[in-house]
């Protein structure tokens, strides 16, 4: 059976946790499933919204969580995947490392194409080219999940978010997506990263700090003070005090514009592409005519596809409509690359 995974965070601050996540649900639940919450100690099932915000409303208010069990409908696959969300009283949140508000699909391998059956069509089999079609498959689904957990309204209850392969909150660089409500925050995502790293807080305690209190807090450390981060780099292997605060100093518009650029594929992506984008053709073909080449099945969770992702998976830039920024790549590999590579280019890593 797979293991469940990716998990998403949301963080707000302790006012609006329950509320933040009954707007989430709403937004992720498909209408047509029943929701499974917990009433009396027991698992209930019901098709009632109301019924089930109800429930969750009582088990907040006993503590120390409320959650359901739900099925979602992904916006861009359409496909449906069974998720669990918790929300966390304030007292609960300042000792788990999940935040205030937690979802995890329940089938990793299957939300994460670990199995397609692709057409290859008259070309070779190419790893590197399968990899690049799990990804293209997945990009849109783990983008649509994190938008929908963080802001399923025009609210702005969720100030930052994220996402990871595993199911703690680490260094926003460590995960494989974060969200901001505001992308002139985007240098939240470093400063957290070396709090999270210097001073071992959790992430939900220093998430809800304006930028002036998270330099203060990098400030205070001693002068050439570095903290390790592994993630993929071959660049840089650890961040220093300096480097956070001067990239904190930086304009936001400098920050967001170095991040787009560093967001362009390697080579070896680029070489993937057209191969993989002749599979998706054909693959796609199938699906609506059901007629074309035969298809094959093709785990892409072997260690070659996950070792290419890890190494070139690409990311994606994406600022939202509302003000906001998402930062994305595959759940194998992390946002310290692109990190790295935006902070050389604007001279602030030495």
């Amino acid at each position: 059976m797979s293991e469940s995974g990716p998990t998403f965070f949301a963080w707000c601050d302790a006012t609006e946790t329950l509320e933040a996540f009954l707007a989430a649900l709403s937004a992720l639940v498909d209408p047509r499933l029943p929701i499974c919450v917990r009433k009396d100690g027991t698992l209930t099932d019901t098709t009632s919204m109301d019924e089930a915000v109800e429930m969750i409303r009582t088990e907040f208010a006993e503590g120390p969580a409320g959650g359901a069990l739900f099925d979602v409908m992904l916006s861009a696959s359409k496909r449906i995947f069974p998720c669990s969300g918790y929300c966390y009283t304030e007292e609960a949140a300042r000792n788990i490392s999940a935040g205030p508000i937690d979802m995890s699909t329940s089938d990793q391998e299957g939300f994460l194409y670990s199995y397609l059956e692709l057409a290859w069509g008259r070309g070779p089999r190419s790893i590197e080219a399968e990899a690049a079609v799990a990804w293209h498959l997945l990009r849109d689904d783990l983008e649509d999940l994190l938008l929908r957990l963080c802001a399923p309204d025009a609210s702005g209850r969720v100030r930052t978010g994220a996402c990871t392969n595993g199911g703690d909150w680490i260094a926003p660089v460590r995960m494989c997506a974060t969200y901001n409500a505001d992308a002139r925050d985007i240098a939240r995502d470093l400063a957290l990263s070396w709090l999270q790293r210097h001073d071992k807080e959790m992430i939900s305690r220093n998430a809800g700090l304006c930028l002036e209190a998270l330099h203060a807090g990098v400030d205070a450390a001693p002068a050439g003070a570095r903290v390790p981060l592994k993630g993929g780099s071959e660049r840089a292997h650890s961040l220093s005090r300096e480097t956070v605060l001067k990239a904190l100093a930086t304009p936001p518009s400098a920050l967001l514009e170095a991040l787009e650029a560093a967001a362009a594929p390697d080579e070896a992506w680029r070489a993937a592409e057209p191969r993989a984008r002749e599979i998706l053709a054909l693959t796609s073909q199938i699906a609506e005519t059901g007629e074309g080449p035969p298809t094959w099945p093709v785990h892409t969770d072997t260690r070659a596809h996950v070792r290419f992702l890890r190494k070139h998976a690409p990311f994606h830039v994406r600022r939202l409509a509302g003000g906001g920024v998402i930062l994305a790549t595959h759940p194998f590999r992390s946002l310290w690359p692109l990190w790295v590579d935006a902070l050389f280019s604007l001279g602030l890593m030495p």
